[in-house]
């Protein structure tokens, strides 16, 4: 019998640790009824939602407000075979109040796109998991 002691799964407050660390995740959702992943560039709010900064005319933005989506970050090493991944899942909703665009505006997500007028999405973090893999070199 295999011991399996390379993987684990991670608790909420590792997940948002993890999250904080890397710059680009991947938003997962539904377009014309199929799914879709786009990876952009994001950052965690105070209360732990995703922020992410967007044209105004992008078909993210129409696809995903109001409806409950996925986002995943990672971070691998193939020579070890070893890393981790956190998904958080929730409603994303477009910022509308002006006091809160220009708070994000401010502190929010910077685009790696120049953007004019841009929107800010947020993702609640309803539901927030992880698994980390601890993998040795030259394991099969």
């Amino acid at each position: 019998m295999l011991q399996n002691d390379t993987f684990r799964a991670l608790d909420r407050q590792e997940c948002l640790r993890l999250l904080a660390k890397v710059p680009v995740g991947r938003v997962v959702y539904t377009r014309q009824a199929l799914p879709a992943v786009l990876p952009i560039n994001f950052s965690l709010d105070t209360d732990a939602s995703v922020l992410l900064r967007t044209s105004p005319d992008s078909d993210l933005v129409h696809a995903i407000d109001g409806v409950v989506v996925a986002f995943e970050v990672d971070e691998f090493d193939a020579a070890t075979r070893s890393g981790w991944s956190v998904v958080v899942t929730g409603p994303a909703t477009a910022v509308t109040d002006p006091a809160e665009h220009e708070r994000l505006s401010q502190a929010g997500p910077a685009s790696w796109m120049p953007l004019r007028d841009p929107v800010f999405v947020r993702i609640e973090s309803e539901m927030v998991t992880g698994r980390e893999l601890r993998g040795t070199r030259g394991t099969q």
